[in-house]
């Protein structure tokens, strides 16, 4: 049954004689119950058993008929409400404001809830939301209801109420003894404390998200939640928490209610059953030092997706809230166009050479397939960022994240999965790092009419894609966070003593510009800059770029190491080189792309990549032929790319 037909069953159970569907008017109580509206939604208010309650009805219910329900306080701050109501949530209320989850309100609160599922046909996994008073309450009704519960959204909660209600709060804390019918001197028989009745939730793995005034005098926060908190994950639970700096008890919530939306939307069924992410290994070695240390550097290498504004940044607001009270470095590694070969060698001078890397999210296989890499160079490249990261720092935890992209889509709509996926995906199993599929859940989005590609935002994604990808990656992190208690420690992660590739580019660097030998026609330009209407990519612009432009140009460069490549950018003039290595007949290679015609794209050549560990010797220079969509002959290089 749905909740729209709220009039004609509240007419069925209260008023017998009533055998027909008769909706209420606006503002005009009919058989007890009163319509109005509220916000964008339909306000139904009844008395459920004594109690006030109170139903709002969304314009369009999401699927699976989620709901939010508050026992105390309806109304007040209630931006968090309007969000859901707007995002298909029906939101619910019982008056048990001044009952301190007494037995008998808790069984009340039980009738209600059956209520609400069995007869109006809402979500059998309820989000709890305790605002104050109301978080005793939410707490111990869910800690006895574990399995009917998605999550709990706290807001200055009541978690201990003998040091808050006993010490601050004297008429209160007479209340709470009324109404559990106890004294002074019984008061060891009372078992309706919130931080200990915490088991049960963590073992059901139910997630909670608190908002908090730092400066809370009604509550404090330290006596309060830092205490739930605390012993939430000592029994390896998930919770969340954002702190308010300066804020009293008073405003709840938050101007912006978004992380807290965002984090309830992730917990329901109906969203995480689109999912697809395989955990392997552990993070464990990150989340404790994140916890215990309260200091972290998490790094995002990848590409346009991953420079942009979006789900790195929502990540690492979601870090954040998840440890509170660690100081983060964030490495932001994305530049737009590169996959997993440009990765391998740029991570040593845009990651690692930044510190000791705790937690590292790896992007590429989208662009890897964009950019026609072959399966050898997929692996080549990602098996690289991987080792190469885990050989400087074993105790790195890694996760890999499939993005979705227009060459992908068809593919999973087959019920295939992208050879790009797939080679990433056998580098991931070979090294045990956990991976998150998004191009697989947005497939499936798709079909089943959620939004259609355009909605969404193409392979760039508007902000709600955007949290799409991030809710993914969260409920990752979520599942793994439950394997820590207080008694995990860091491990050093094994590394395989074999590669998948021999030749994969797992010492990949630059060389210095400056090691080059310039022979004629090369130069180096401190501010490269073109004066011209094609586009550039950040990073790629305003820096040190060896640049030549006339057939015969030629320079020589010595090194050390089992493959030479360059790094450069390849505009509308891109031209066709030549090459050898230790005196080998000379190779041509068009540079031109498919991209040329209008961007200054980086794009990594690799040249050789099977050589012998030794010293050699590369020659390069231009060539006379040119490509005929070219309008030139040049050739600009930011790095020279080895693999040692």
């Amino acid at each position: 049954m749905n909740i729209k037909s709220f009039p004609y069953f509240f007419c069925l159970l209260w008023v017998l004689a009533i055998s027909f569907y008769s909706t209420p008017v606006q503002g005009k109580i009919e058989n007890g119950i009163s319509k109005s509206k509220w916000h964008e939604g339909d306000r139904y208010d009844f008395k459920f058993q004594g109690r006030d309650a109170i139903v709002v009805v969304p314009q369009k219910a999401a699927a699976g008929n989620p709901w939010i329900w508050r026992p105390a306080f309806f109304d007040a701050f209630p931006a968090v409400d309007k969000a859901l109501l707007e995002r298909g949530f029906h939101v619910a209320y019982l008056d048990v404001t001044n009952d301190y989850a007494s037995p008998w309100a808790i069984e009340l609160g039980n009738r209600f809830y059956k209520e609400m599922v069995e007869n109006y046909g809402l979500s059998s996994k309820v989000v709890m939301e305790g605002f104050s008073r109301g978080g005793l309450y939410s707490v111990i009704w869910a800690s006895q209801n574990p399995d009917n519960v998605a999550c709990l959204y706290l807001d200055a909660p009541l978690s201990d109420v003998f040091t808050c209600l006993k010490r601050l709060h004297k008429a209160a804390w007479k209340t709470l003894l009324k109404e559990w019918n106890l004294t002074e001197e019984t008061i060891d028989r009372f078992d309706g404390n919130p931080i200990d009745n915490l088991e049960p939730l963590a073992k059901a793995g139910v997630p909670i998200i608190s908002v908090c005034g730092d400066s809370d005098r009604s509550v404090p926060i330290e006596e309060n939640m830092m205490v739930m908190r605390k012993r939430y994950l000592a029994l390896g639970g998930n919770v969340e928490l954002i702190i308010k700096p300066g804020c009293d008890h008073h405003p709840h919530s938050l101007e912006d209610p978004q992380p807290i939306v965002d984090f309830i939307m992730r917990q329901q069924p109906e969203h995480k059953k689109f999912q697809h992410y395989t955990i392997r290994g552990s993070l464990n070695n990150s989340f404790i030092k994140f916890e215990r240390e309260r200091r972290g550097r998490v790094a995002f290498i990848g590409g346009s997706i991953t420079e942009m504004v979006g789900w790195k940044d929502m990540m690492e607001q979601q870090l954040q809230q998840r440890f509170p009270f660690t100081t983060f470095e964030f490495v932001e590694a994305g530049i737009s166009s590169t996959g997993s070969t440009p990765g391998a060698f740029r991570l040593d001078n845009d990651v690692l050479s930044k510190g000791k890397i705790d937690l590292l999210f790896i992007d590429g296989s989208a662009n890897d397939m964009t950019n026609g890499f072959t399966p050898e160079e997929q692996v080549r490249g990602v098996e690289g960022e991987i080792r190469h990261a885990l050989e400087v720092n074993p105790e790195t935890d890694i996760v890999l994240t499939h993005f979705a992209t227009d060459g992908f889509l068809p593919i999973i709509a087959r019920r295939q999965m992208p050879d790009a996926i797939l080679n990433y995906e056998r580098v991931a199993n070979h090294y045990r790092v956990s991976s998150v599929n998004l191009a697989q859940e947005i497939s499936e989005r798709l079909q089943d009419g959620q939004f259609t590609w355009k909605e969404f935002g193409y392979a760039h994604p508007h902000p709600y894609g955007q949290s799409v990808y991030t809710a993914a990656i969260s409920n990752l992190l979520d599942e793994m966070q439950r394997e820590i208690n207080a008694e995990s420690i860091r491990r050093l992660h094994e590394i395989p003593a074999a590669q998948l590739d021999p030749y994969s580019y797992t010492k990949g660097h630059f060389i210095p510009l400056s090691r080059v030998r310039i022979g004629r026609g090369w130069k180096i330009t401190d501010d490269w800059n073109p004066d011209n209407k094609y586009e550039k990519r950040k990073g790629f612009v305003h820096v040190p770029m060896l640049e030549a432009a006339r057939p015969g140009d030629r320079l020589t460069l010595s090194f050390k190491g089992r493959a030479i490549g360059i790094f450069c950018v390849c505009g509308p003039s891109a031209g066709i080189l030549e090459y050898s290595v230790d005196n080998a007949p000379f190779k041509k290679l068009d540079t031109y792309t498919a991209w040329s015609s209008a961007l200054y794209i980086p794009w990594v050549y690799m040249l050789e990549t099977e050589l012998e560990d030794t010293e050699h010797t590369l020659r390069l220079r231009i060539s006379s032929d040119k490509n005929p969509r070219s309008l030139g002959t040049e050739c600009q290089i930011r790095n020279f790319v080895v693999n040692r």
